[in-house]
């Protein structure tokens, strides 16, 4: 296979889309559309938010230092494109989307019960990068829609489906190819 050589640029993809939740005292809160995101550390659990100072959800993380992350299902996404158009300076985005801002269980940020699983999430770190600075945050708590879990307490994400976004586009994840150590494992 010949190879062809591009400038350095942000080529990993897919990545998931998030709605990051985050409320300042008793403002209203506001939603953010972040792709630039992943697990960082599984003891304790943290996440990674790439997100540019422009961005008012940047402005009230940087004061509070929580936020929830709440990922959405592929049935979500006009709302999720939106809280990335949209500035929480001009509108109210869980009213314009109608998604319904809830009490989390650890940090003043509100979660959106659409959304199938949230991340309630205390930043610990906060790194400057170049055009987008680094949230490195610690779950503190996880909320999980009942449907998602099967009966023997696994989380089941295909009864909703995984969204992701790769090169300006937003896909719905499908097929699964196998699981953890399938390569290595012992034929019976």
């Amino acid at each position: 296979m010949r190879k062809m050589v591009w400038e350095p640029g942000t080529m990993l993809n897919p990545v998931p889309v998030v709605l990051v939740s985050v409320q300042d005292g008793d403002g209203p809160p506001n939603l953010c559309t972040v792709a630039w995101t992943g697990t960082v550390c599984s003891e304790p659990p943290m996440l990674a938010l790439a997100l540019r100072p422009s961005r008012l959800t940047y402005d009230i993380l940087v004061r509070t230092r929580e936020c929830v992350v709440n990922v959405p299902s592929p049935k979500l996404i006009r709302a999720t494109d939106y809280c990335g158009c949209a500035s929480g300076r001009d509108v109210d985005k869980f009213e314009r989307t109608g998604l319904t801002p809830v009490p989390a269980s650890k940090v003043h940020a509100p979660l959106v019960l659409e959304c199938p699983i949230n991340l309630e999430c205390s930043v610990k770190q906060i790194l400057e990068l170049g055009v987008h600075t680094l949230f490195i945050a610690e779950i503190v708590a996880v909320q999980v829609s009942e449907h998602l879990v099967s009966p023997g307490g696994r989380l089941a994400w295909e009864k909703e489906g995984l969204a992701a976004f790769a090169h300006g586009g937003y896909y719905a994840l499908g097929k699964k190819l196998g699981h953890f150590g399938f390569s290595v494992k012992k034929e019976k």
